[in-house]
């Protein structure tokens, strides 16, 4: 399940958001203060935030600024009453892939949450491809010439992160942060399931003293 950190600090909307989201299959994760919402990004992984602008402690343009700032470049939304052109240039400045302003269409929120997820893929469709292999986003499912394939969920998580990089040298010090989720995972046991990746056919090479590469051909 793709993962939301929900920043907001109004309890109806965000109840509402949480029943609606997770009934789409996320996993949310809510917190009511820019603060809290910082601490959680050091301990866990997300797929998206979704920030509210004006709450306690850390502003959401104050805490996006920070992150982007770390180098975290987890695709973001701001949602929130400021409808002035000002704060919409600044929300974008400080780092912000998206802008929906209350009150919104839930209907419309979900599509751009899958449209940013698609484009963290590199995609503007739902399928990626990769030789006899096709992984869809929406469905985070992996299929080998459309025969579906059951994952572990640690094995989900690697070969999320191999679709969203393929042709690109993930290193292994990322692995393991990544997969570790906050808690600390050995080099073996992240050999342990590429291997078990590999068994599949999945075209997964080593790059010596470096990582692993998913490569397109």
């Amino acid at each position: 399940m793709l993962k939301i950190l929900l920043l907001e600090d109004d309890t109806i909307l965000s109840e509402t958001l949480i029943e609606l989201l997770e009934s789409e299959r996320f996993l949310i994760t809510h917190v009511d203060d820019g603060q809290k919402a910082l601490n959680t990004t050091f301990s866990e992984y997300f797929d998206l935030f979704l920030f509210d602008v004006n709450v306690a402690y850390l502003s959401g343009f104050e805490l996006l600024k920070s992150l982007r700032e770390s180098g975290d470049k987890t695709p973001t939304i701001f949602i929130t009453a400021l409808t002035d052109i000002a704060s919409l240039a600044y929300g974008f400045e400080v780092g912000a892939d998206d802008y929906i302003k209350k009150p919104f269409d839930f209907d419309e929120l979900l599509v751009r949450i899958n449209a940013l997820i698609r484009k963290s893929y590199h995609s503007y469709s739902d399928r990626i491809q990769v030789g006899k292999f096709h992984f869809s986003i929406e469905r985070e499912e992996l299929y080998h010439e459309n025969i579906f394939i059951a994952l572990s969920p640690l094995e989900l998580k690697i070969t999320k992160l191999f679709f969203q990089n393929i042709d690109i040298t993930l290193q292994k010090e990322i692995l393991l942060e990544y997969l570790g989720d906050g808690k600390e995972m050995s080099e073996g046991s992240l050999r342990v399931h590429i291997n078990k990746l590999r068994k599949l056919e999945l075209p997964i090479t080593t790059i010596k003293r470096v990582g692993y590469r998913l490569a397109s051909s």
